[in-house]
């Protein structure tokens, strides 16, 4: 399947084919009989409905089909069961931790039939190449896998942005749908830097999607003025309602990272014309996958909430094909529309029974019937851990001025297990350094570029990550092409790097000198090509053995890997720095 294929285009035998079905004058491939259909065009459910399916595309919907039925046609009697049309998740990461392969199965049990993507993750560490590869793992999948150019905000200069060419390459894709979410902290402090970018995309006719967590009227009033299309970042209902005040598309995120459905859904008590309004996972982490936690579980957690089961269906089908400007293709079951149907058993009950996709039935009685295609990444793809040497625990030495026996450091705070506050400290120098001091919950964390050569790296303070004793690294860091390690020793945050160049990748605990658990990542140093239940028996064991080190954290690799991103407040680091986030300045961790 090319990129061209996940979205088809009608040709003239297409169409001809599909009106004759629809006259009855020829048989349909498959058809649908004695169904309830969920009409989400018209929010009504019709009763005793029969839908006609030519190849990928549906050709009538009527309560009525016999006449398209022939001896070759497949015939599901839904036995009065509910038609809804195939969910779709509008935004979520497919480059972390998993391949294509493996999260696809889990997806077509829950009802998905498309799904969009980030692909901000390659970039900084593979550049366009490693785009490019990352899409070709997500076609010829059974179901729909479409994706959004990176805009590449980043507190690390050398990953900032993404250049004219490539993202004009990007665009001319079928399966871009436009410029993935660029955070309004930094399209305000640096549109020269940005806004090229939003304008490329005006041009191609697609849409800029948005991340604007925390920003004030006015900033949030600027940052819709440049065109951004929609925000998956608030977590109530003031600021749900201010952004569908300005014509956003607002996604309720219900997903690993947050869930912010149950608090949302109290807006139901105003009345409001919510079709602006979209669920989105934002990822879903393996352990949830397993737990059956993916869009069927979001959907009918909407239910049990309060939302209408037809408002609830609309916000995974119809209203995130029109924020795409796809509702031609995908979003209902009617003509002329991809036939991306789902059967449950009654419209309040979200538990799919059949799956077809493109017109095929890829899940019934329990059983997946189309096989995920795993992908051969290329070379470059797999080799960018680039670090020339194996590093030293000097690397991780922090030298005081000459002279000092106290000097005043900034300190990356915990907050919460995802916020961080920039604190100012008096620290103890002890032989010309700065050590860590774990019996004051202070620990040094690192950013070491992985993809330049030779790379920067940045030796910092933290302060309430909770590490009692060793390392613990990983290649996946936020926004940026770093490693991120916080550790007690410096010969373990040696050690857990060291060991991340040999995996190519992943996520690394160290404690005196012994690997206590590992999780590889070969791919672009983010993503496993292991099956899904053993990445969640390592991640389990990953968890399992921090804590015990002291990290109270519920996903205490979350938390490494945002350290270094450029959204969530306030101080973050990179390999050039610390940076916070309130004025974008990149600052060392002496306070003069």
């Amino acid at each position: 399947m090319s990129h061209n294929s996940v979205l088809p285009q009608k040709t003239q035998a297409d169409m001809r084919a599909l009106m004759q079905v629809a006259l009855g004058e020829e048989k349909a491939d498959l058809a649908i009989v004695n169904a309830k259909l969920v009409n989400v065009c018209t929010a009504e459910v019709q009763d005793q409905t029969g839908v006609a399916i030519k190849g990928p595309w549906i050709a009538r919907v009527s309560a009525d089909v016999d006449d398209t039925i022939g001896a070759a046609t497949r015939v599901i009697d839904a036995g009065g069961r509910t038609l809804i049309p195939g969910l779709i998740d509008g935004h979520t990461h497919l480059s972390w931790i998993c391949s294509a392969a493996a999260f696809v199965p889990y997806a077509i049990v829950s009802g998905v039939t498309t799904v969009v993507t980030e692909t901000l993750e390659p970039y900084p560490v593979a550049g366009i190449a490693g785009v490019l590869d990352l899409l070709e793992s997500l076609q010829d999948q059974p179901i729909r896998i479409l994706a959004t150019a990176p805009s590449m905000v980043s507190i690390s200069t050398a990953a900032r942005g993404i250049s004219p060419d490539a993202l004009e390459s990007l665009l001319a894709r079928v399966d871009i749908l436009g410029l993935g979410e660029s955070y309004w902290q930094a399209v305000l402090q640096e549109p020269e830097v940005y806004l090229p970018a939003y304008e490329q995309t005006h041009r191609s006719g697609k849409v800029l999607e948005g991340h604007s967590a925390g920003a004030s009227e006015k900033k949030l009033a600027a940052y819709a003025a440049a065109g951004v299309s929609s925000c998956h970042e608030p977590i109530n209902i003031e600021q749900v309602l201010t952004r569908l005040r300005l014509g956003m598309h607002v996604m309720v995120r219900e997903g690993s990272i947050r869930r912010d459905l149950e608090e949302i859904s109290k807006i139901n008590q105003l009345g409001l014309d919510l079709r602006r309004l979209i669920l989105a996972s934002d990822g879903a982490s393996p352990e949830d996958l397993i737990r059956r936690r993916y869009m069927d579980y979001v959907v009918q957690k909407a239910i049990d909430c309060g939302f209408s089961p037809i408002t609830a269906i609309q916000m995974a089908t119809l209203n995130v094909a029109e924020h795409f400007r796809l509702d031609g293709f995908l979003g209902a079951v009617a003509p002329g529309r991809l036939a991306d149907v789902v059967i449950i058993p009654d419209v309040a009950t979200i538990a799919p029974a059949v799956v077809i996709a493109h017109g095929r039935v890829i899940f019934e009685n329990g059983r997946v019937l189309a096989e995920s295609r795993r992908h051969l990444f290329s070379e470059a793809s797999r080799n960018t851990v680039k670090l020339t040497r194996d590093q030293a625990p000097s690397d991780f030495k922090i030298r005081a001025p000459v002279g000092s026996r106290t000097v005043r450091v900034r300190v990356i705070e915990m907050v919460t297990d995802l916020v961080t506050a920039e604190r100012h400290m008096d620290f103890p120098v002890e032989s010309s350094d700065l050590r860590a001091d774990p019996a004051r919950g202070i620990c040094k964390v690192a950013a070491v570029d992985r993809t330049r050569s030779p790379g920067k790296t940045f030796t910092g303070l933290i302060r309430g990550f909770g590490l009692t004793s060793g390392a613990v690294a990983c290649s996946a860091a936020w926004d940026t092409s770093d490693i991120v390690v916080v550790g007690t020793d410096d010969g373990d945050m040696a050690r857990a790097v060291n060991r991340l160049r040999t995996l190519q990748g992943g996520a690394v605990l160290c404690d005196k000198g012994m690997v206590l658990a590992e999780i590889p990542l070969p791919v672009f140093g983010i993503a496993s090509e292991a099956p899904m239940p053993t990445l969640v028996a390592q991640m389990q064991n990953l968890t399992h053995h921090i804590a015990r080190l002291g990290v109270p954290f519920p996903d205490p690799l979350l938390s490494l890997i945002t350290l270094t991103g450029a959204a969530i407040p306030y101080l973050r680091i990179c390999e050039e720095g610390l940076v916070n986030l309130k004025d974008g300045e990149t600052v060392g961790l002496f306070v003069a």
